[in-house]
This record gives C-alpha cells, structure tokens and sequence, in this order.
C-alpha cells in the first residue's frame, strides 16, 4: 500500500513537471487483495513489455475494475502467484490500474519479470487495436516511468510475443506498437 501511494505521489509531481502521468486507480482503490509475498526490483528497469488479456473490453472504470479483480483471484487462486501479474492494467477507457505498481517485480514475461514492466491491455486485440484512451494512457504512463527513474531513458519495448510463444497482445496491436517508439 505504501508502494501505492508513493507511485501515486512520485506521478502527481511529474505531471506537475511534465505533464506526463496519468491518473493510476491505485490498489486500495480498486479493492485488491494484500500480496502473498513481494520482491522489489534493483532499480530502473530495461524493457516495456505489452499485452493484452484476451478477453472482453471495459469502457467504464466498474467493468474495469471488475476485471482486474477477475485477474487477481485467477493470477493468485488458479496460477499459485503472489499476487496479480500485470504491473499496470489499461481500460478501454483510458483508466490505470496499480497492478504491482512500480519498484516491484511481476509475473507477466517469463524470463523478463526482474528487467521489464507489463503493461495489460483489458480485451483481445487480434484484429483491432484498443482505443485511442488507452494507447495515450500506457505511453504517458511510461513516460511517467522514465521520467521519475522506474525505466530507463534507452528502454525497449516490446510485445509479449516479442519474448515467448504467443500471440499476445493480439496481431492488430503487435503490429501497431512496433510503429512506436523504443520499439
């Protein structure tokens, strides 16, 4: 919780500065359950790694946060995890979600869990991509990331296709975030 409000916080005075964080719903907010155990990450981290839930889309914070709820409880009951996977979790709304937040490592990219952060897409995003909110939302986010010294500046982004067998973030989204930057 402590995290939380320190990401919140660290955001709100970049986008003093900058004017690049948006607003994160922080887990006391969306009702999460307190993590198993947690384990913190050595300091700036090296990738930015996309996916998508492959499920139904949120356009609304309650559908929102009824789905990353959703992910917990599997993420924890089902898979045994510490806690939620995702670093982040993006709406259809333009709505972040505190996943692990910040400084913390996830369960998101196996083998890339200690370097990077996933940022998760609510929906399936094989022949559509997710709307305008939530690609500006994930970019100001990790803009946000870099700017407060949670990313490095040279960071790489990539799906999570990029990094195993899968097809997430859905084929429509892959092939747009490689026309992105740090791509």
């Amino acid at each position: 919780m402590i995290a939380g409000i320190l990401a919140v916080f660290v955001c709100l005075q970049i986008s003093l500065v900058f004017g690049a964080c948006p607003h994160i719903i922080t887990r006391a907010q969306w009702g999460a359950r307190a993590p198993k155990s947690v384990t913190h990450l050595a300091g700036p981290v090296h990738y930015s790694f996309i996916h998508h839930s492959a499920g139904a889309e949120c356009h609304d914070r309650a559908s929102c946060q009824a789905q990353v709820k959703s992910f917990q409880n599997y993420h924890m009951d089902t898979h045994g995890w510490s806690d939620i996977g995702y670093t982040f979790i993006i709406g259809g709304d333009g709505s972040v979600f505190e996943g692990r937040g910040w400084n913390v490592v996830g369960a998101h990219t196996l083998n890339y869990n200690s370097v990077g952060y996933g940022y998760c897409f609510i929906g399936t995003f094989t022949s559509h991509v997710p709307t305008a909110a939530a690609q500006q939302a994930v970019k100001d986010l990790i803009a946000c990331g870099v700017a407060a010294g949670k990313i490095q500046s040279a960071y790489v982004l990539r799906g999570h296709r990029d990094m195993g067998s899968t097809e997430c973030p859905g084929t429509a989204f892959w092939h747009l975030i490689k026309t992105w930057p740090h791509y």
